[in-house]
């Protein structure tokens, strides 16, 4: 778990296992992560048109994801990389739990199962 001084971090099993995945193809991916973690410490919410609100799942855990990453290992492309991550915000705890980390081009959508069975 990674502690910022704001919020603290957390990832899945499941996550990791994306993000070595893409690590393969996206070097850069661990400070690119780096970087938007301070960026959630500073404003943790949803933020729209570059994350929102998952909804439709039955569960109360607020769930956001986000559209658009920028990765330096895409070059030129910049925050349209195509990235998505998908984190649950426990806004008491201060907490944030990354969830799923996925290409656009590899999957459309999240995995509302493993959202439903990690998070209530």
């Amino acid at each position: 778990m990674t502690k910022t001084s704001k919020i603290s971090f957390d990832e899945l099993p499941e996550f990791q296992s994306d993000l070595r995945k893409l690590l393969k193809k996206y070097r850069s991916l661990n400070d690119d992560l780096d970087v938007l973690r301070k960026d959630l410490s500073d404003e943790p919410g949803a933020h729209p048109p570059f994350s929102f609100r998952v909804s439709g799942l039955g569960i109360t855990t607020c769930i956001i994801k986000i559209r658009k990453i920028a990765c330096k290992s895409l070059k030129g492309k910049g925050v349209n990389s195509g990235l998505r991550l998908v984190y649950a915000y426990f806004e008491e705890e201060k907490k944030i739990v990354f969830a799923e980390l996925y290409h656009k081009s590899d999957k459309e959508n999240e995995d509302k199962n493993r959202l439903k069975r990690n998070f209530k």
